[in-house]
């Protein structure tokens, strides 16, 4: 379970995160929904320990990843998988080089293990036959695709999803958010989705929490979120959030 107790995070003197408690259920798919700018990915990023907090405490599967040593946080991070906003492709790497790249630096499978599983890794995710292809050469929807491939390739227990359709058309936002839900279905892992995709993210997932001025100001299954009656979470959900509420 990844649990967050009393973060607090500052840049300068905008406060990002305001004492922000939240915890994940295992093996669950939770969006983390809000305005923009209001510190989604900078949460994503505390989760998985590229960031750590000024107060509060970051605990991974009852550990706080927050006092750990470098070398206790990359074993923890073992545990994660990591689709980011743009895919974070290299440019100067095939597709096969690009999913590849993870098991050739943290295993020592042979070139012939490597190869089989970043076939079947594109393979589930719908890909056979752009392993020779560069990322310029593909669609905004494919490098999501490689890029969850990547991510599913260590066998990941958490797979956190930083904006995972962004920029993308309708059609392929649905292709990727029902891409994500048949992935969760078949390996199981726990999601973490921050998304702005109202109220497409709401079809894929099992819990919802709503980030607003540094806090989480409501947590519920999609129904109990649609049917809301907080104001900033209605305003959000209406499409009618315009400016800050003061509420607090």
């Amino acid at each position: 379970m990844i649990k967050l107790v009393d973060i607090e995070k500052s840049f300068d003197s905008q406060v990002v995160l305001n004492r922000l408690s939240l915890e994940i259920p295992t093996g669950k798919i939770t969006a983390v929904i809000g305005p923009s700018g209001e510190g989604k990915s900078v949460l994503l990023k505390h989760m998985i320990g590229l960031m750590k907090p000024d107060r509060g405490k970051v605990y991974i599967d009852g550990d706080d990843i927050t006092v750990m040593r470098r070398w206790e946080l990359n074993h923890v991070r073992e545990k994660f998988g990591m689709l980011f906003q743009n895919a974070a492709l290299f440019d100067s790497m095939t597709v096969f080089e690009n999913v590849a790249f993870p098991l050739e630096e943290k295993t020592r499978l042979s070139r012939v293990e490597i190869r089989d599983k970043v076939h079947d890794a594109l393979e589930h995710v719908g890909l056979k036959s752009v392993d020779k292809k560069y990322p310029d050469e593909l669609s905004g929807g494919m490098k999501k695709r490689v890029g969850l491939a990547r991510a599913l390739l260590l066998n990941p227990r958490i797979i956190l999803f930083d904006e995972p359709t962004t920029g993308l058309d309708p059609i392929i936002c649905r292709a990727i958010h029902q891409l994500i839900k048949d992935t969760h279905t078949q390996f199981g892992f726990t999601a973490v989705i921050v998304s702005h995709e109202i109220p497409e993210i709401f079809d894929i997932s099992d819990n919802v929490a709503m980030l607003y001025k540094g806090q989480i100001i409501e947590m519920g299954t999609p129904d109990e979120i649609q049917r809301s009656e907080h104001p900033v979470v209605r305003q959000f959900i209406t499409g009618s959030l315009e400016g800050p509420i003061h509420f607090i």
